[in-house]
Order: C-alpha cells, then sequence, then structure tokens
C-alpha cells in the first residue's frame, strides 16, 4: 500500500518542456525520505519546482535546504563589515530592503545592486564553486497586482534546440566561459559602479557545455555573469555569447512563476535553468522580503 503522504503528492506542469508545481507535501514536520526522494525526481526532470504556502519559517527553510547538500553562506559579503539582516548565515537577503528593515529608495545603491537580477542569470556562477540547487521563498510579499514574478529559462531544450553547426561547434571546442558578478551588475546599471573595470577582478571558469548529471541531458551554462570566453578572440567571443544568451532567453524556454501566498518556496536547479527577477509597481513603495538558500 502507497504510503499516504506519497500518494497525496500532485504535480501541475507550468511549462511544455520544464517548471511543475508540487501539492501535498508536508512541511510541518521532517520531510519523509520517500517523499523527499520523490523531490529530488521531479527537480531532475523539471528543473523548477514551486511549493505553495508551505509554512517553512527561516530556521525550517535552511533545515529543508540542508537535505539537498551544503549551503552556501554570506560570511564572504559580511567579513568587511556588512551587516547581515537575516537571522541565518545560510540565508541570503535578496529583499528590497535596507539594513534597517525600510525599503529601498529607488535611487538607493541597494536598489540599484538589485538590477542586476532583473538579467537571466545562475546563482554563484562568478565563483570558483558554482551554486547547485536554490531554494527562494516569500517571507513577506508586496500586494497582489503589483509584480515581482520570478522566470526562469529551460537551458537544457535551449540547447538541444540550437542549429545543429553551432551545437556541434560548442561540443567539439569546449568552450570555457569566464563569470564576474561585477560584470552582470555593469550591464544592468553601468551608473552603480563608476571607475569598476570587470577585467581588473576575479573570474570563475565554467564549462559552456555541460552534462546535467541528475537527468543526464546536455545543458547550455549561459548566465549575464558570462564576460567572455577563455582564449577566443574578443569579437567572437562577444558575437558568440551574444547569440547563445539572446537564443537561451527566448519566450518559448521561458516561464513566469508568480508568488501568491507568504512562505511559497521555489526550488530550482542552477545547473539546467537560469532565472531573473521581475519588477513591478511595488518597487520603491512596498515590501518584498524574499529569502535564499543555495547549496554549493
Amino acid at each position: 500500500m502507497p504510503h499516504r503522504e506519497e500518494s497525496s503528492l500532485f504535480i501541475k506542469e507550468l511549462h511544455p518542456t520544464f517548471a511543475a508545481e508540487v501539492h501535498g507535501v508536508d512541511f510541518t514536520n521532517d520531510v519523509a525520505p520517500h517523499v523527499f526522494s520523490r523531490i529530488q525526481e521531479a527537480i531532475a526532470k523539471y528543473g523548477v519546482i514551486r511549493f505553495p504556502a508551505t509554512g517553512l519559517d527561516d530556521a525550517s527553510h535552511v533545515a529543508f535546504a540542508s537535505k539537498f547538500g551544503d549551503l552556501d553562506d554570506v560570511s564572504p559579503y559580511t567579513k568587511h563589515g556588512k551587516k547581515h539582516r537575516l537571522p541565518f548565515v545560510e540565508l541570503f537577503d535578496v529583499s528590497n530592503l535596507l539594513e534597517d528593515g525600510s525599503v529601498a529608495p529607488l535611487d538607493s545603491h541597494r536598489a540599484a545592486m538589485n538590477k542586476g537580477n532583473s538579467l537571466f542569470h545562475v546563482d554563484s556562477s562568478f565563483n570558483p564553486r558554482r551554486g547547485g540547487y536554490s531554494l527562494l521563498r516569500a517571507h513577506q510579499l508586496p500586494p497582489q497586482g503589483t509584480g515581482g514574478a520570478t522566470e526562469y529559462a529551460d537551458t537544457r531544450t535551449a540547447f538541444d534546440e540550437l542549429p545543429d553547426e553551432l551545437r556541434n561547434e560548442l561540443l567539439e571546442e569546449d568552450y570555457v566561459a569566464c563569470h564576474s558578478l561585477y560584470h552582470s551588475r555593469k550591464l544592468a546599471a553601468p551608473e552603480s559602479l563608476p571607475g569598476v573595470n570587470p577585467e581588473d577582478h576575479f573570474m570563475s571558469r565554467h564549462r559552456l557545455v555541460q552534462r546535467h548529471e541528475p537527468s543526464g541531458r546536455m545543458n547550455l551554462y549561459i548566465a549575464s555573469h558570462v564576460h567572455h570566453i577563455e582564449n577566443v578572440p574578443p569579437e567572437y567571443s562577444k558575437v558568440l555569447l551574444d547569440k547563445l544568451y539572446k537564443h537561451a532567453c527566448n519566450p518559448k524556454y521561458t516561464v513566469a512563476i508568480d508568488w501568491t501566498e507568504d512562505s511559497d518556496l521555489i526550488l530550482w536547479d542552477n545547473t539546467c535553468v537560469m532565472h531573473r527577477a521581475t519588477g513591478g509597481s511595488f518597487e520603491g513603495k512596498h515590501v518584498r522580503d524574499m529569502r535564499r538558500a543555495t547549496v554549493s
């Protein structure tokens, strides 16, 4: 006889090729191993999973995320004295709030830096150890109808549907791309980092095409953090990256997922999808407190 909790799980597909919504997980108790196994199967297949109204708080959010592996923490970003607003170092503050909890004005440095999140990206690709799974939870949402959906892009199907000649080139050349946080931030808000040249700072290196191990499918590991392709003439590097990024962001590969209730949770795999924050009329006016745990 199937376990009662297992039999109650229901998966609703949100897009023809990826992304799903999962109902029936009881987050009030420790998620049972057989249920967690089904979640792992689902994330391998869909790349993005939405769990509505989980009831998770900060502590249980961290505990659930830890089931997927070791978590990143904010210590590299606070070692020079930056204050962390949240009670756990494993939770990244991806809100529109200042350190004192007030809404960041539109002309603030915080708002300028958040513009980088509006470009399709993958978490922590600018680090040597890139992000794996991310688990983003709504702590406090702005009023309904004011925007703020998170949009995702299916980079596995985007790779599958590249022109044959280009796909073969990527496989044969096995290009290595260099990622920089400064690059994406300057793309989104060039006035916010005057005098900063991304090439003067550390860049991480990751293969542009990789096999997504959980599904066995090939994946285009592209993101707005990508600055250039290693050992390729700059002109061709830019043309190729622009072409691949534009292709992967094609609306046929994307889905926008709305946030409807506090404690909604979205889990995604950074090694096979990109994501971006979408704006709205809430910006500069209403609290949008989002908290993210990321598996390293």
